[in-house]
């Protein structure tokens, strides 16, 4: 493994951090869907073992072909995939997948595949952020010829996301609101856009606690929040068996394979892995993951100081904070600190798309940091 990363360009320590996590997330995947094994594919408990991993490598491949393409042509792109997102939302609202009444995903024609389009549509609007920002670094305190054109997308995408998946239309838009403060937009139009944000959720509390049918998904969010606030263990059923598990894993864990809680957690393998990570590894492998993805918090703050450009600095901390924002919901649902919001574990979880849309952002930082690594390169031969 080592002389496969020495081979490759862009940050060596986030290449070897992938590596690491994706063997994780084959042996907990593995454990964690024997439920599902048997209760779908007649006990062939090797069926998605090999789905998750050869989407897994096919993320790794997605991954080191887009850190070979020159980071900058993302920025041209995001100006298509814009316009391309906010139908594809629109869509996916009204002829969607899902279960209840989320829909939340779109069917890949000619395919068993469904892609959630809130994943493409997160990236392509941090990407496109970053681009704005970066362009109107001149002016950047204005609030018509700066402000307005960034916000706007933000609030229109994040509101198309909202009526399906509140926790993902909260997470990019606060992945936003960094990326503007970062970008050094006027502080008292992000305090009144902030300001707006808080009233818009007590609104929309006030709203489901009262009126809960007068939005999508209104009850479901009412019953979300009284669950966790009641602390309730019929009512919490999937928080409660968590719980379970991290108790029974404690400092060591029972073992690779000797999950029992899996039997009974309906998301083991996805919403709720790093229960199953904890029961089977103990607090010593919880812990290692969350070193893990703090070490990719450390490394994209390092490869955005490192960035000569600015939206090259924009664009990796973007993706690097969207990436360890979303890992650290996810175990904090876990482990009972957030109500349930049904974020996957980055790179860890089993998926499909998700895995993918993940790479790519991977991809996009190692695409910085290689050409970081190239124009120091180019200068020290220019100076010889």
């Amino acid at each position: 493994m080592v002389n496969i990363i020495n081979k490759l360009r862009g940050d060596k320590v986030i290449w070897l951090v992938v590596f690491i996590m994706s063997i994780i997330s084959l042996l907990v995947v593995y454990s964690s869907s024997g439920a599902l094994a048997y209760k779908y594919k007649g006990g062939n408990t090797e069926f998605f073992l090999f789905k998750h991993g050869s989407i897994l490598l096919m993320g790794l491949v997605l991954m080191y072909f887009i850190h070979k393409t020159k980071y900058t042509y993302y920025s041209r792109i995001s100006q298509i995939a814009i316009f391309i997102a906010i139908p594809l939302l629109l869509y996916t609202l009204i002829k969607g997948v899902g279960s209840g009444e989320a829909n939340r995903w779109l069917s890949i024609p000619g395919t068993a595949l469904t892609f959630q389009t809130s994943d493409f549509a997160k990236l392509v609007l941090i990407v496109y952020v970053a681009r704005v920002l970066s362009i109107k670094q001149d002016h950047i305190k204005d609030f018509k010829t700066a402000f307005l054109p960034i916000v706007i997308p933000i609030v229109i995408i994040c509101g198309l996301i909202l009526p399906a998946n509140f926790s993902t239309s909260a997470l990019l838009f606060a992945t936003c609101f960094v990326l503007m403060f970062i970008g050094r937009i006027n502080i008292k139009h992000l305090l009144s856009l902030l300001a707006i944000g808080v009233l818009a959720i007590a609104f929309i509390v006030l709203l489901i606690f009262n009126f809960p049918n007068a939005i999508p998904r209104g009850a479901t969010w009412k019953a979300r929040i009284e669950n966790f606030t009641s602390g309730d263990s019929e009512t919490n059923f999937q928080a409660e068996q968590a719980k379970i598990a991290i108790a029974i894993g404690g400092v060591t864990g029972k073992g690779p394979g000797k999950s029992t809680q899996r039997n009974f957690l309906p998301q083991a393998s996805s919403d709720f892995i790093y229960a199953i990570m904890i029961e089977e590894g103990g607090m010593i492998l919880g812990v290692l993951v969350v070193f893990l993805y703090i070490i990719i918090l450390f490394r994209g703050i390092r490869i955005a100081n490192k960035s000569e450009k600015t939206f090259g600095s924009l664009l990796a901390i973007g993706l690097t904070f969207s990436l360890v924002f979303q890992a650290m919901i996810n175990m904090a649902v876990a482990t009972n600190l957030f109500p349930v919001t049904g974020q996957p574990l980055p790179l860890i979880s089993m998926g499909g798309t998700s895995i993918w849309f993940t790479s790519i952002s991977i991809g996009i930082i190692l695409s910085v940091s290689r050409e970081t690594e190239q124009e120091k390169e180019r200068g020290a031969i220019e100076a010889d």
